[in-house]
């Protein structure tokens, strides 16, 4: 037993900030017997993100797609809640704690814009789904001698009016439930009689317009799955409903789904045709509120004021934000921190102060290529430097995910298949024989390829080699991420969930 502490103690901790794609990856494939490994994040799971929509319809059920993070094999250290601030020269990092029931329990969503030069940031502990500020957390400090930084990124919302407030967003487990509940609410609603909840054709119309803002493969893939959910699940159910139903994918650009190529993308979008939903291209969203009257208050009717429409506003019964996404406000905190310890591979000018450098168009952290953090020197105040942009590096830190922008490849895309390549290298060089090992091999993405599902069995699927449509890339979308689920247990769930959404039918339980 002393033998076992005592080899324990002399393990380099590694504290590792996020449970998504990038973290969670990293942990698993980091070596316990080399390392102490402590992750840090908000919630004690990871979630499949590729099969949140599927969820979110009632395809699978929720367990199916998380992975709880203390069942990862071999010892692994976790703590529940935000990183506040870290402290880079003393290696200390001050978290928040949020694992009491009472803060477990409160949905959380994004806060006004902070700092007033990035818009659209936004911090999720600050405020409830009802807008009331959220009871701080206990402040712990937990030392590193290694950290990742893997905290990724939020929807953004560009601070439009009313989004925050009314729009559902699709990036956790309680993000899918909320939608969940919402759409089986909306057609319970309306199937009372004529006037006994005075609920007319017009209103029910508007509560049955289901609006996507995003033409991205989640706005697509979540409109795909709501079509499935209403025509082979509800439409048996409430037929009465079905001519006043609709759903509309809304996005600023002239096309949508840009990764793919202009077949594929017109492909996609003759689909949606024929399934009657509707895609509408270059309208920019302004404004997003509840209707006045009972039909707001009583039933959450809301009103979508668009640029291109004039005057004129929308009205839906339930609005779903995949936008795009936003720098953690973490990000903006620690890169207004002044470093003193100057580094390993200091500036020419080793006494000027040093900060992470941050991309300025995505405000993520810069990293080299070997995806440790990068700082430049501040330069004083009405005092010429010699040195104004040197870089160095800041030892022991690694960035990785969506928070992380490599400067030898500025442009890799923000999804979860680069976040899952960049932990696996950064583990395995760690691995291999540490920092420097890390240093010996720099980082290379490899595109295995884009999927989207477009309902009815139908999917596209692009990648440098081939070009898949229709059901056969329906078969290699499934196929994928049935291989890509994280572990056995899971492996075996999803099929099981897949034939029994099949042949019963999804899970239309309000619970």
């Amino acid at each position: 037993m002393l033998s076992s502490q005592s080899s324990d103690v002399q393990k380099e901790r590694v504290v590792i900030l996020g449970s998504g794609w990038a973290g969670y990856a990293f942990a698993r494939t980091l070596d316990p017997a080399k390392y102490e490994r402590v992750i840090i994040s908000p919630r004690s799971y990871f979630v499949f993100t590729p099969l949140l929509a599927s969820t979110s319809v009632g395809t699978l059920e929720f367990r199916t797609i998380i992975e709880p993070i203390r069942r990862l094999p071999g010892k692994i250290g976790f703590y529940q809640g935000w990183a506040d601030d870290i402290d880079f020269d003393h290696k200390t990092i001050r978290i928040e704690a949020n694992a009491a029931e009472e803060a477990a329990s409160k949905t959380v969503v994004p806060a006004p814009a902070t700092p007033p030069s990035d818009p659209g940031v936004a911090d999720p502990k600050a405020m409830t789904a009802q807008g009331e500020s959220a009871k701080k957390g206990d402040l712990i400090h937990i030392p590193y001698d290694k950290l990742v930084i893997a905290c990724g990124a939020y929807s953004q919302t560009f601070s439009i009016e009313g989004v925050r407030e009314h729009a559902h967003f699709l990036r956790d487990i309680g993000d899918a439930r909320r939608i969940r509940l919402r759409i089986l609410s909306l057609f319970e609603q309306c199937s009372y009689p004529q006037g006994s909840d005075h609920l007319t054709d017009a209103d029910k119309r508007q509560l049955l317009h289901f609006a996507i803002v995003g033409g991205g493969p989640t706005g697509i893939e979540f409109a795909a799955e709501l079509h499935d959910l209403i025509r082979e699940d509800l439409a048996p159910l409430y037929p009465h409903l079905m001519p006043l139903v609709s759903i509309t994918v809304f996005d600023v650009a002239q096309k949508v789904l840009p990764m793919f190529d202009q077949a594929l993308a017109k492909y996609a979008m003759d689909t949606f045709a024929r399934q009657n939903i509707q895609v509408k291209t270059e309208h920019h969203l302004e404004r997003l509120r509840l209707v006045d009257g009972e039909l707001g208050r009583r039933h959450g009717a809301l009103r979508i004021k668009i640029k291109e429409h004039g005057d004129e506003e929308v009205g839906a019964g339930m609005v779903v934000w995949s936008t795009g996404l936003m720098a953690n406000p973490l990000i903006a905190k620690l890169a207004a921190k002044q470093l003193a310890s100057p580094g390993p591979n200091p500036p020419a000018d080793a006494s000027a102060a040093r900060s992470l450098l941050r991309d300025p168009r995505t405000g993520g952290i810069m990293t080299d290529a070997h995806l440790r953090a990068r700082t430049s020197t501040i330069q004083p105040a009405n005092e010429a430097s010699p040195h104004p942009k040197a870089r160095g590096i800041l030892e022991d830190v690694y960035v990785i995910g969506d928070c992380a922008v490599m400067e030898n490849e500025p442009s890799l895309p923000k999804t979860a298949q680069v976040a899952s390549q960049q932990a696996a290298h950064l583990a395995r060089r760690l691995n291999a024989g540490g920092a420097g090992a890390v240093a010996g091999k720099a980082f290379r993405y490899r595109n295995w390829g884009t999927l989207t599902y477009l309902g009815g069995w139908k999917a596209i699927h692009q990648s440098e080699v081939d070009a898949l449509r229709g059901w056969v890339a329906w078969v290699v979308w499934r196929g994928a991420y049935l291989t890509k689920s994280m572990s056995v247990r899971n492996k075996i769930l999803v099929p099981i969930y897949w034939m029994i959404s099949w042949l019963f039918g999804r899970g239309i339980s309000r619970f």
